[in-house]
């Protein structure tokens, strides 16, 4: 049997694949409900930048939507997961799985 090579383990950075699991969890999110949701854990600046990069590589999809009657402001953006996206969490979330039953001091 050959070994796995770390080129066929999924890599996401960290704040990707956070967002990938915000969205999961929740459904569509703004910006700031995702840095809400995060606890602190992504800050403003970056999670914009950070789903515009994610965006262009086809993980999420976005739409604006008008403010709620009477709040007045700009239209917002409204994050979701597409099918990729999906799958890279799914994905990230069976190798977390498998890691913790080979390693059980990893569940820890």
């Amino acid at each position: 049997m050959s070994p796995v090579r770390s080129s066929s383990l999924p890599s996401l950075p960290p704040k990707e694949l956070l967002i990938l699991e915000l969205l999961a969890d929740h459904g569509e999110l703004y910006g700031l409900e995702l840095v809400t949701q995060s606890k602190r854990a992504l800050k403003r600046g970056t999670a914009y930048v950070t789903l515009g990069r994610m965006e262009d590589k086809g993980y999420i999809q976005s739409r604006t939507v008008d403010p709620p009657p009477g709040a007045g402001g700009m239209p917002r953006r409204l994050y979701d997961l597409t099918a990729l996206g999906n799958h890279a969490v799914k994905s990230a979330r069976e190798w977390t799985r498998a890691a913790r039953r080979l390693t059980p001091a990893v569940a820890r």
